[in-house]
């Protein structure tokens, strides 16, 4: 399993295990050259969102993976992780439905 493969499946798994809804993988490689992988996932709260979103960071660590950023945990609405070549964007279902990131990167993907 190669380095990307293995945060793809770390950060997914993160997810599934907190109850993250709607978890939707993008292979955005051959149009981005700033990762991979995008992930978009709903949290049910911006307290949801704030757990998942320690839940993936802690995940990356343990598996010394590298964190570039992370961003939004203040408000949680839209919270980002950035793992280099695995981008997680946990988001409340309205602000989900507003940026429309798979529409957007799907278009493209």
């Amino acid at each position: 399993m190669s380095n990307k493969e293995n945060t793809l499946t770390i950060c997914m798994n993160a997810l599934e295990d907190l109850k993250a809804q709607n978890i939707c993988s993008l292979d955005i490689s051959k149009t981005s050259n700033f990762a991979d992988w995008l992930i978009v996932a709903t949290a049910t709260s911006s307290t949801h969102a704030r757990a998942v979103s320690d839940k993936v960071i802690e995940a990356i660590k343990e598996n010394n993976h590298s964190i570039m950023g992370i961003e939004g945990k203040e408000n949680a609405e839209w919270v980002l992780i950035d793992g280099g070549e695995v981008v997680v964007n946990i988001m409340l279902s309205d602000t989900r439905d507003f940026y429309d990131l798979e529409g957007l990167w799907g278009a493209y993907s």
